[in-house]
């Protein structure tokens, strides 16, 4: 009996807030976010979609859903690594990120990527 191949991708994210981007008057808070994704399985894969749910201490909630990464359908092997950089506006000085991504293994098999949730804040609210 021989096992079956593994399909799995890794992630994760550094966030930080952009007081320069950000205008708290107007109650725009801004976050960089920088992902790392690990083809940690044991075959082929590529990132296909992804849906995030993002949300802020005020209790607004966006879903973002849509093909790609930053414009790339990446195809990792075992091993390899793809990373990007985005960013989201809030409108309060925190909040949380999470969601997961859609991929495919190289022969047509459908898995999910889960992102864990990743907290937004400004420096300063924490202090």
């Amino acid at each position: 009996m021989s096992l079956m191949p593994k399909p799995e991708f890794t992630v994760s994210i550094v966030a930080r807030y952009l007081p320069e981007q950000s205008d708290p008057e107007q109650q725009a808070y801004a976050f960089a976010y920088h992902v790392t994704i690990v083809n940690t399985g044991d075959v082929a894969a590529q990132l296909i979609g992804r849906r995030w749910l993002i949300t802020d201490s005020a209790g607004a909630a966006q879903e973002v859903r849509g093909l790609g990464v930053v414009g790339h359908q990446p195809m990792l092997q075992p091993g390899e690594q793809f990373e990007y950089q985005s960013w989201a506006r809030l409108a309060a000085p925190r909040g949380r990120m999470e969601g997961s991504f859609f991929c495919m293994t190289h022969d047509a098999h459908s898995f999910e990527a889960p992102i864990a949730a990743i907290e937004l804040s400004q420096q300063s609210v924490l202090h």
